[in-house]
């Protein structure tokens, strides 16, 4: 018998929940989720304590699929990715905000998208969103597009790349990065499955969407087992690098039928909001030193695919190109053009209170008195915060942090 908890995975999206969460509220063993992320049978009785938390029945959790080999896989949500910055705690804040706040709102643009968790929030709506990082936004067109895409197709193609034996196999990756953030193995059927990926594409057996699906769910599976402590700045040395974990590929839980109106970019913020309005414009852009295309370099290389050199013992790329101005002495300027050129209604603005905690990397590179005076001269602003535990690498004692969300009413034009 085949089956498939998507539609509980689905759920638990769509209330921004997450499933270590679900876990302790039922009070279940770990291993009766990892065999519901495997599509395996659970007694009733767990799923009757599932569906009293999430307020569900079983049909909204299970559903019957007649071939058993298309559901032999995991599925990964758009929140099952580690990233700096991530606000996936913070959407059901962020959203009651909206609501409460933001009458009428039919369009959002999501500015620094990064994984694209807050822009998820607004899927009833028109979605816009834009990174520039070529990483963000392949999984954000993945998540978003509105190019209808083939699941069959998908776990098709996701189940031959799970079945792949490249012991022999030579590549870019193993030649390239073979027992630093992942075993020579496993960089084996990164290169191979990434290459294959782009030879479909080229070939026309795959459209846009299905090659954005298949990359997602590559970076989501190296992000999965890397050799790190959650990001790429370095990899952990190691004695033993065959005790690393195999690479095993899911199948993004992504919408067929999302909003036809939806965009995805991947440009330089300050000029995109030149040219591209919406209703409710998001900002959460890096707060301090600390450049993403640093943190996140090999899922950038492996998502490009431009086999370039790397370098030093990280094996970085040249990231010249991807640098954000947010991230240096000139923030202060840029938002303020950034704001200036902002054509929308409402823009709610996300930043921490970290101008004086933390280590000298981790401090916000603009001030609270320069975005209040920046903000305040497009409209009328409030200020709303909630407490947050940020990311840290362990280096910095940050204490009563707060996520700070600033609203500002764009006043009219006369």
């Amino acid at each position: 018998m085949g089956i498939s908890y998507s539609r509980l995975w689905n759920k638990l999206n769509e209330q921004h929940r997450t499933p270590a969460d679900l876990r302790a509220k039922i009070d279940v063993a770990p291993n009766t989720f990892t065999r519901l992320r495997k599509n395996e049978e659970v007694s009733l009785s767990v799923l009757a304590k599932i569906c009293e938390e999430l307020k569900s029945d079983f049909g909204d959790l299970v559903q019957y699929v007649p071939n058993s080999k298309q559901v032999a896989h995991n599925f990964i949500q758009i929140n099952n990715r580690r990233y700096l910055g991530n606000k996936f705690k913070l959407v059901p804040y962020i959203k009651s905000l909206v609501e409460e706040h933001c009458p009428n709102v039919k369009s959002v643009l999501d500015l620094f998208s990064g994984t694209g968790v807050v822009a998820s929030a607004f899927l009833d709506r028109k979605v816009i969103t834009n990174d520039l990082l070529y990483s963000n936004y392949i999984t954000n067109f993945a998540w978003f597009a509105p190019e209808p895409y083939s699941l069959e197709l998908i776990q098709e193609l996701i189940l031959k790349y799970n079945e792949l034996n490249l012991s022999h196999e030579e590549n870019y990756m193993t030649q390239n990065f073979a027992n630093t953030y992942f075993s020579k193995e496993v960089c084996a059927k990164i290169g191979f499955i990434r290459e294959d990926v782009e030879k479909k594409y080229q070939k026309g057996s795959i459209n846009k969407r299905e090659r954005a699906l298949l990359i997602t769910s590559l970076l989501y599976g190296m992000d999965r087992i890397a050799n790190t402590c959650g990001h790429y700045d370095a990899y952990i040395q190691r004695q033993d690098y065959s005790q690393f974990s195999d690479l095993f590929l899911s199948v993004p839980n992504a919408r067929i039928d999302n909003n036809p109106e939806n965009e995805c970019y991947q440009e330089d913020a300050n000029e995109l909001v030149k040219r591209v309005s919406a209703d409710l414009i998001y900002i959460d852009p890096p707060y301090n030193s600390r450049q993403y295309c640093d943190s996140y370099h090999l899922l950038e290389n492996v998502a490009t695919w431009k086999q370039p050199e790397v370098f030093g013992v990280a094996k970085k790329m040249d990231r010249s190109h991807l640098k954000s101005k947010y991230c240096s002495k000139s923030a202060r300027e840029a938002l303020a053009d950034l704001i200036e050129n902002i054509q929308a209604r409402y823009i709610l603005f996300s930043y921490n209170n970290m101008s004086t905690k933390g280590n000298d990397r981790s401090n916000a590179k603009i001030q609270d008195q320069d975005l209040i005076d920046i903000l305040s001269k497009k409209g009328k602003l409030e200020i709303f915060t909630q407490d947050y535990k940020p990311f840290t690498t362990g280096k910095s004692n940050i204490q009563d942090h707060e996520e700070r969300l600033f609203l500002c009413t764009v006043k009219e034009n006369k």
